[in-house]
């Protein structure tokens, strides 16, 4: 089983900003697959379960607030008997212009509170991440990763989450090698 987890934060308050696109992927995911969200109180999480180009997938949001998802994901990591290499995380990257996606084998945090715990938790850094790029307002980081899309960026954002799960699709069928050649080179534009 592949566990695929989108990073964000719990609440209304939270949903459509850029530090939830990973919620919103995974959510995209699941309506595709058709399968439902069931909340998993022992793992701090909602949960979703399905197959993707035949392979068994757990998709998973953390409930945690971004800053402590490893206490999710290392958990439900280790209950299914998996390794860092069965997960896959999606996340927002500031440091990628919106309309940009990056996918990488394994790295640092790059400075993102989420995967910093989540690697702090499975004392790896050795899992996959497809990273979508939320642009940086650098006088305000906080303010622009919490705060909402301007309507412009939403309507670019949709189109970029539209796009993820061919992404994740070849991430866990082809391997990340693939995946990288195939969309690291990515740039999503509204059209004129």
């Amino acid at each position: 089983m592949k566990i695929v987890v989108g990073l964000g934060n719990p609440g209304a308050q939270y949903a459509s900003t850029p530090h939830s696109v990973g919620f919103e992927a995974v959510d995209r995911l699941a309506s595709e697959l058709g399968a439902g969200w069931e909340e998993k109180r022992a793992f701090k999480c909602l949960w979703a379960r399905g197959s993707l180009a035949g392979i068994p997938v757990l998709l998973v949001k953390p409930q945690t607030f971004m800053n402590l998802s490893g206490d999710s994901v290392a958990p439900i990591v280790k209950y299914h008997n998996a390794s860092a290499d069965n997960l896959l995380v999606v996340q927002d990257d500031i440091d990628l212009p919106l309309g940009r996606v990056r996918i990488r084998k394994s790295g640092s945090c790059g400075g993102h509170n989420g995967i910093r715990n989540i690697i702090e938790r499975l004392g790896t850094d050795s899992f996959k991440r497809i990273k979508i790029g939320v642009g940086k307002e650098k006088s305000d980081v906080i303010g622009h990763v919490l705060g909402k899309f301007d309507p412009k960026s939403r309507e670019l954002m949709d189109l970029v989450i539209a796009d993820i799960p061919k992404m994740v699709v070849t991430v866990l069928k082809d391997g990340p090698d693939k995946a990288m050649n195939d969309f690291n080179g990515y740039v999503r534009t509204l059209q004129s």
